[in-house]
């Protein structure tokens, strides 16, 4: 029984725990913090649009033998589909340094050592774990327990605080507190994440290789839209939790760390404990997850292809963990020239990423009888406007703001 639920939710859980890294609990950690339960909608729409996008490359993935990153290759442009293989390694490269940081805080914190020692720690472990027969269902594995993990911490977390329900059942009528436009973006960037989207196809094809057996449309787009509500979970879970215990004392936060640090002398080192607990799970699962996709994608878009068990694909893997965990023991926070590379390459990206999974999706040359319906031809229109809404917003921020 376990196994088949594993077969239809693992490349689902993945793709949740390589989005659901620090910087997304940094920023449900702030949106709790400064606007209590006023934002608990946004919560809803950025999962929606994900959920759909998702859903389709899960579609994509089960009906094809080819790699998303070819069929664009192949049916719309050569040059989009390089360019896009080259950009999410660069990204997966520019952000990996918060993922090893993440890890090292939250171990560091939890012991009273050195965060470096813990990059340096979990950076070898995750290369090790790419060396293993079969990476992917290590990787499975892996993420299934961390997620639990999370789960685990945050809503055990939620049991230890005072929850207004009224305020937090209002907060789900779509409102935008003056100040909060800013979140409200970063929010819906992270968590409406093509990137992570684009992947799930990969996954679902790694699966398939794994156990030499199709998975089936309805149970590869249950498994995603599973995934993405674990993903709201554990996002509304932080939230709730800022929103309880820093918003009616008055403490704003900075990142993760600074809100496990905020629980202790409100509720004591236990409540704490968990907190960090869940950062460590958040971290280091995106670590190995970001590293991944960075590496697989890179090998695809120069050829290499995309499985892995390629030794290729391996080293282009561990490539993005020891540039990040280098990043991370020099400067000890992720530095400001690579947050805005990394800006700069997403802003321009994303678009592009959204554009072809939707066609590829809606052809019926490519997908045959499985093409979009009129459902997700609608609602992966009104993503793509979302995306765009995005991409003009950080435009306006960084050049001519």
């Amino acid at each position: 029984m376990m196994k088949k639920i594993l077969h239809v939710l693992g490349p689902g859980i993945i793709t949740a725990a390589l989005v659901f890294g620090p910087s997304k609990m940094t920023i449900t950690s702030k949106m709790g913090a400064d606007y209590a339960y006023s934002l608990m909608w946004i919560v809803v729409v950025a999962l929606f649009f994900m959920g759909i996008y998702t859903a389709m490359c899960s579609r994509i993935g089960a009906t094809q033998s080819k790699s998303l990153l070819s069929l664009i290759k192949e049916n719309f442009s050569k040059p989009i589909g390089i360019a896009i293989g080259i950009g999410v390694f660069l990204v997966a490269t520019s952000f990996q340094a918060g993922n090893s940081i993440g890890v090292g805080i939250a171990i560091g914190e939890a012991t009273g050592t050195a965060p470096y020692i813990w990059v340096v720690c979990f950076t070898i472990i995750g290369i090790c774990l790419l060396f293993f027969p079969s990476f992917y269902k290590v990787m499975e594995k892996l993420m299934i327990v961390l997620v639990l993990l999370m789960l685990a911490c945050f809503i055990l977390t939620l049991f230890l605080v005072d929850i207004e329900f009224d305020q937090f059942s209002s907060g789900f009528i779509p409102s935008i507190p003056e100040g909060s436009m800013g979140l409200i973006i970063a929010f819906t960037a992270s968590c409406f994440s093509l990137v992570g989207a684009f992947y799930q196809s990969y996954l679902i094809q790694e699966r398939k290789k794994v156990q030499h057996q199709d998975i089936s449309i309805p149970k590869a787009e249950r498994g995603a839209f599973v995934g993405v509500s674990i993903l709201g979970l554990m996002s509304a879970a932080v939230m709730i939790c800022a929103a309880a215990v820093l918003f009616p004392n008055g403490i704003h936060v900075g990142s993760a760390a600074e809100m496990g640090k905020a629980l202790e002398p409100l509720f004591g080192s236990y409540a704490s404990s968990l907190f960090f607990i869940g950062l460590f799970g958040a971290s280091f699962s995106s670590l190995v997850g970001n590293s991944t996709v960075g590496g697989a994608l890179l090998g695809d878009a120069l050829g290499f292809g995309s499985s892995l068990s390629s030794k290729k694909v391996k080293i282009l893997i561990s490539i993005v963990m020891v540039l990040g965990c280098i990043v991370a023991v020099t400067f000890g926070k992720l530095p400001l020239e690579l947050i805005v590379i990394a800006q700069s390459i997403t802003i321009f990206l994303v678009p592009f990423i959204g554009i072809s999974i939707f066609a590829i999706a809606n052809s019926k040359k490519v997908m045959g009888k499985h093409a979009n319906n009129w459902f997700y031809k609608l609602a992966g229109g009104l993503g793509l406007l979302v995306i765009f809404a995005l991409m003009i917003s950080n435009v306006y921020d960084m050049f001519l703001k």
